[in-house]
């Protein structure tokens, strides 16, 4: 790659990355801050190991428009598993409190989303980034310190339930940013009454940018051998 004040990347890019599964969001931008030789990498938006999906990634001058791209609606699609919940919401813990959850309707699995329409409070993960005293919740969760959590009040325009294959439940949800899509698995679970967690997600749309247009990190490294011909 070039020196930086010839790298195009320098200059500035915006660069939809569909992120594999296992790698975290920085796996993304350290790689990519790798391959194009420049430091200002940075990415608009966390997505979880256990997630995939769109991950917009600015270099360079662009690195300024990260706050943008994070404010804007999100899509997601992906799937809930019935009768247990986890301590992380999600498959990085071991499902517990197993409950039955064959008594639930199709009727009742569609009609338990519409309280989480609309401007809603949500109480994110113990198990997250959010800082408290300059520290992760998660690492004082994972040592087992209580912490307190706050209440955030966010806006979900859209949460429907594309299928269900019981104890797997797929749904859509189209959101304000700041919701944790393993919050509202939680949430949903225990609006129903028989506990859920979130076993798949897959970011889909961030504002007008979709995973339909993303490459994968082969295409990006295949892109920047092409560039250096």
């Amino acid at each position: 790659m070039q020196p930086e004040q010839n790298n195009p990347f320098a200059e500035g890019k915006v660069l939809l990355i569909s992120k594999p599964l296992h790698w975290t969001s920085f796996d993304v931008v350290r790689k990519i801050r790798s391959t194009i030789k420049i430091k200002k990498v940075g990415h608009a938006g966390t997505l979880d190991p256990l997630a995939t999906g769109l991950l917009i990634v600015c270099t360079g001058k662009f690195t300024k428009k990260i706050n943008e791209y994070m404010s804007r609606e999100k899509e997601y699609t992906g799937s809930f598993t019935l009768g247990a919940s986890t301590p992380t919401y999600d498959l990085e813990s071991q499902p517990e409190n197993f409950k039955d959850y064959d008594h639930i309707t199709e009727n009742q699995l569609h009609e338990a989303t519409k309280q989480f329409t609309g401007q809603i409070q949500q109480l994110p993960p113990a198990h997250s980034a959010i800082k408290q005293g300059g520290k992760p919740l998660y690492e004082m969760a994972r040592k087992g310190i209580a912490v307190k959590l706050e209440p955030r009040t966010l806006f979900i325009k859209e949460f429907v339930i594309t299928r269900i294959e019981l104890p797997e439940v797929y749904f859509k949800v189209v959101c304000s940013t700041g919701t944790y899509i393993r919050s509202l698995a939680h949430d949903y679970g225990n609006a129903l009454g028989c506990g859920a967690y979130l076993s798949s997600l897959c970011r889909t749309r961030i504002g007008e940018f979709t995973l339909e247009d993303a490459m994968s990190m082969e295409d990006f490294r295949e892109m920047t051998e092409e560039m250096k011909r």
